[in-house]
């Protein structure tokens, strides 16, 4: 008699759900929103997030690096800043189409369509890329929505070069407590309200923000991402640690 293996739960938000389900629902999260998302996360961090990511660019080196893998990467932010500091070639890699179609419009009419950026729709658990390819791999504000992260990070480190780095740029847990009470505030009772204006969808954001709280601090996350085989992890915390930037390397 065959034995029936059980499904793995994982958490969506504050929600139980099995964790094939958990891909659905934050695809559909995703396509829900993407016409809106980049113009959302200006509204919710007041445009901070984009000091976050050039602070983020500036530690992958584009000039230096020669090929980037940028994993959940949406609508190409962080692989068009890559390619255009100097990086030879980027691909962005998300299992949203939506996102990646959004991406796509955008710059094509800003008449960036010539620039060395390819897209690619695939798991990141499951990466359709041959071992020691990239030079480096990115990750921002992407990795919580991840069904199993301990397998997405074996997969980044399979496919980086000998020498190459990861790097993840994620929300974080803030250590003062009156900070703290304040963002969470925010985060739960406006950020849904602004998504349910601009994206005419709250529970969407409000799962974002479920999520935000759910991810663990930036020191377990750093044994993670040293669990799944990387050398030398750090991190640093922007911003009162509403954010972290973890970086490993494949030797």
């Amino acid at each position: 008699m065959i034995k029936e293996t059980k499904e793995k739960e994982v958490n969506f938000g504050f929600q139980i759900v099995k964790e094939s389900q958990k891909q659905e629902k934050v695809q559909k999260v995703f396509s829900d929103v993407a016409k809106k998302y980049d113009l959302m996360n200006d509204l919710m961090s007041f445009g901070v997030h984009r000091i976050w990511k050039e602070k983020f660019i500036s530690e992958v080196r584009p000039g230096s690096e020669k090929i980037l893998l940028d994993l959940a990467g949406g609508t190409g932010d962080i692989a068009l800043k890559f390619v255009q500091g100097g990086g030879k070639r980027a691909i962005i890699c998300d299992l949203n189409n939506e996102m990646l179609e959004h991406g796509n419009k955008k710059r094509f009419n800003k008449g960036l369509y010539n620039l060395p950026l390819e897209t690619v729709c695939a798991n990141a658990e499951n990466l359709p890329f041959q071992d020691n390819t990239f030079d480096c791999c990115t990750i921002s504000f992407g990795i919580r929505n991840f069904s199993n992260i301990p397998k997405a990070l074996q997969e980044v480190r399979r496919v980086l070069k000998p020498g190459g780095r990861f790097l993840c740029l994620e929300f974080s847990q803030i250590n003062n407590k009156v900070l703290r009470k304040f963002y969470e505030f925010y985060s739960f009772n406006i950020i849904p309200k602004i998504g349910k204006l601009v994206a005419r969808s709250e529970d969407h954001y409000l799962y974002l923000s479920e999520s935000i709280k759910l991810f663990p601090r930036a020191q377990k996350f750093a044994y993670i991402v040293e669990e799944a085989g990387f050398e030398f992890v750090t991190f640093s915390k922007l911003t009162f640690g509403i954010v972290a930037i973890h970086r490993g390397y494949k030797l």
